[in-house]
């Protein structure tokens, strides 16, 4: 059976982790879920069903656009639970 895998949840999670760093707001497992559901709620999945397709996708989503729409989504997630976290 094939894998589907969703590359820009690969990417947010990515930006996720680096940008929570820098952060001082909750950092618990709920809290990045959110994070996370939020910023890929506003992003245009693309699905593979190969580790090639993965890796094709992967310097696709390198360019400058794709990566600065995904750093101004997380951030954009990350604010919004930090403000209001579900616990």
């Amino acid at each position: 059976m094939k894998k589907i895998t969703n590359c820009i949840e690969i990417s947010v999670e990515e930006c996720l982790d680096k940008l929570l760093e820098e952060s001082n707001g909750c950092k618990c497992e709920k809290c990045r879920y959110d994070m996370m559901a939020i910023a890929l709620n506003n992003l245009k999945p693309y699905y593979v069903t190969t580790h090639l397709g993965e890796v094709i996708t992967k310097i696709k989503n390198m360019e400058q656009q794709s990566e600065a729409n995904i750093v101004v989504e997380v951030t954009k997630a990350i604010k919004k639970v930090h403000m209001s976290p579900k616990h």
